[in-house]
């Protein structure tokens, strides 16, 4: 093994591990105001395109790294877009019940 790919293995897990505590937080808590739909929507899309180059070049750190980074990615996404809509339900819902009573 070369040290490029060993600088590659390294690099991918620590960006990759980066990820796993959002990932966890964000499943533990089901809480995703502090989460921003379009940077993690922006964010998926270059950890795909990162893994599609990765799979052209032929380069095995760099498709490791960028499957696992996608599928963590693709978690907080669906979670944010899962528990988003159900927190954005509930406030349109005391809404209504608020000025209901008004």
């Amino acid at each position: 093994m070369q040290a490029s790919d060993i600088l590659g293995f390294l690099a991918g897990t620590l960006t990759t591990a980066a990820l796993v505590p959002q990932v966890w937080r964000t499943w533990r808590t089901k809480d995703v105001s502090g989460i921003s739909l379009r940077m993690y929507g922006i964010f998926t899309t270059g950890i795909a395109v990162w893994l599609v180059y990765g799979v052209l070049l032929g380069e095995t750190p760099m498709m490791l790294a960028n499957s696992v980074s996608l599928v963590l990615a693709c978690a907080v996404l669906v979670m944010k877009l899962k528990y988003g809509r159900k927190a954005s339900q509930a406030r349109q819902g005391r809404d209504k019940r608020q000025m209901a009573q008004a």
